[in-house]
C-alpha cells in the first residue's frame, strides 16, 4: 500500500494526541480513587495489568491479521500467479501456503516466489519471470489480503478503545480518597517536632516554682 509521508505523520500524531488525552487523566483518576498510603500498590497493579495487556495484544493482533489474510490470500495468490503464466497445477498449492509465512515475508521485505516456483520460473516468458521474482509483484499481490487483515485487527482495537472509554465515562467524577487517620501519639509527636518543645512538657504537668522570698511575718 502506497501513501505519502505526511499522511502517515498525521495518523501517528492523531494517535499520540488521543492516547495522551485518554491515558493521563484515566491514570490520575485511578490513583486518586485510592488512599494516599496505598497509591504505590495501586500504581504497581496498574503497571502490571498494562504490561500484561501489551503482551497479550501482540498475540491477538497477529491472530486477527492471520484470520483476515486467510480469507482472501489464496484467491489473490492463485489469480496473480496464473495471470503471469504459472500453470494452475503449480499455483494451487502455492496459494494455500500458511498465511503466517506470507505475513512475515512481507514484514521482512522478502519475495519468496523465486524459491516457491523453483524450476517453473525458467519456463515462464522472461518478462513475466522477471516481474514475478522482482520487487513489485509480491507486494501488489498481498495488498488486498493484507488490507483485509489490518481492517479486522484495527476494528477490534477500535471496539476495545470504545468500550474502555465508555467504562471510564461511567465511573463519574470521584473525589480524592481521604488520607488514613493518624493516631493521637503521632499527632503529638509531630506538634512537638514543629514547635521545638521538650517531650516532658507535653505529658508532665508543670510544677509551680517554690517561693524564694522571706516568709510572712506574724502581726
Amino acid at each position: 500500500m502506497d501513501f505519502a509521508y505526511w499522511q502517515f505523520a498525521v495518523v501517528i500524531a492523531l494517535n499520540g494526541f488521543g492516547s495522551g488525552l485518554f491515558f493521563s487523566p484515566n491514570w490520575a483518576e485511578m490513583m486518586n480513587s485510592v488512599p494516599s498510603d496505598r497509591r504505590g500498590a495501586a500504581g504497581g497493579m496498574i503497571a502490571t495489568f498494562q504490561n500484561s495487556a501489551f503482551v497479550l495484544s501482540i498475540g491477538i493482533f497477529f491472530t486477527l491479521m492471520v484470520a483476515g489474510l486467510s480469507s482472501k490470500l489464496p484467491t489473490a495468490m492463485y489469480s496473480g500467479l496464473t495471470a503471469q503464466g504459472v500453470p494452475a497445477a503449480a499455483a494451487a498449492p502455492i496459494s494455500h501456503l500458511p498465511p503466517i509465512g506470507v505475513l512475515f515475508a512481507s514484514f521482512l521485505g522478502y519475495n519468496p516466489m523465486q524459491q516457491l516456483l523453483g524450476p517453473l520460473l525458467h519456463h515462464l516468458p522472461p518478462a513475466h519471470a522477471a516481474y514475478v521474482a522482482g520487487r513489485e509483484f509480491f507486494p501488489h499481490l498481498i495488498t488486498a489480503p493484507f488490507h483485509s487483515g489490518l481492517g479486522v485487527a484495527f476494528g477490534f482495537a477500535i471496539a476495545a478503545n470504545v468500550i474502555a472509554a465508555i467504562a471510564s465515562a461511567l465511573t463519574g467524577r470521584r473525589t480524592p480518597a481521604p488520607a488514613a487517620h493518624e493516631s493521637l501519639g503521632y499527632e503529638l509527636a509531630a506538634v512537638a517536632g514543629e514547635g521545638g518543645f521538650e517531650p516532658g512538657e507535653l505529658v508532665v504537668p508543670s510544677v509551680p516554682e517554690e517561693s524564694t522570698g522571706p516568709p510572712d511575718q506574724p502581726d
